[in-house]
């Protein structure tokens, strides 16, 4: 802002930060004698700090609606796991365009996952956690036909493969809500060379079996009451009640 001088350094060509009275000059030319703010500013070192005793205030927020409860609810935690899934298929040659020929000697299959494209259901039954998903994937194989080196051909594929884990939660019940992060990929293989059941019904080894081992952190949450003195009760308390029919549960298609 403007220059200090080099006498008065609480003093610039904006005028000065404090009073001349502060600085033992004389009379304040800004307030009259009695006014209570001639020691304005702990930097004047005045001995008055209620002139700079601010109590401001925030204008207070009115609810929607009155509260009439002490209580809040929360989310408790019935258990957190890091789990893995495992999704494979078997790719038979026939799949492929161009359709890889019997016998071909498969040079190198490379799997390409759409990890954005993924598509899970999960629910929960007693003390278990079931999941079932599909991961998009394109395959890419090279090869030679039988009973040649070259030419190396090239064939694709793009299909999804199916993945499905049930895991344990002892206490967890169906009414209870699963939080599940994406999925990350812990590895990928291919192996060439697996039986497969022709059109014919013969079996054959004309097939390529992929399997993508995936891993994610299965988290189970239930709403429960908190009172003021830190008692807890469930929302349901008969949620984890038993039926004497299974659970069956249709899964939407992805």
């Amino acid at each position: 802002m403007g220059n200090f001088s080099k006498q008065n350094p609480m003093h610039s060509n904006w005028g000065s930060a404090c009073s001349d009275s502060d600085w033992g000059m004389g009379n304040d030319s800004r307030f009259g004698h009695d006014s209570k703010f001639k020691k304005s500013c702990n930097v004047c070192k005045s001995q008055d700090a209620a002139a700079c005793n601010c109590n401001f205030r925030a204008p207070a927020r009115q609810l929607a609606a009155p509260l009439n409860s002490d209580c809040v609810l929360v989310n408790s935690v019935v258990g957190s796991k890091a789990v893995q899934k495992v999704a494979e298929t078997t790719l038979p040659f026939t799949a492929f365009a161009p359709v890889i020929p019997a016998g071909s000697t498969i040079r190198t299959v490379s799997v390409v996952p759409n990890l954005a494209g993924i598509t899970r259901n999960t629910t929960i039954i007693r003390d278990k956690v079931v999941n079932i998903g599909l991961i998009p994937v394109t395959v890419t194989v090279t090869f030679t036909a039988p009973g040649t080196v070259t030419p190396v051909l090239t064939a694709t594929l793009a299909t999804s493969l199916p993945f499905q884990e049930h895991t344990d939660f002892p206490g967890a019940c169906p009414e209870d809500m699963v939080v599940e992060p994406p999925l990350t990929i812990e590895g990928i293989f291919a192996q060439p060379g697996v039986p497969v059941i022709g059109p014919t019904g013969l079996v054959t080894a004309n097939a390529i079996l992929v399997k993508i081992v995936l891993r994610t952190t299965i988290t189970v949450t239930r709403q429960v009451i908190v009172d003021p003195n830190g008692g807890i009760c469930d929302v349901n308390e008969r949620r984890c009640e038993t039926t004497t029919t299974p659970t069956t549960n249709t899964l939407p298609a992805p």
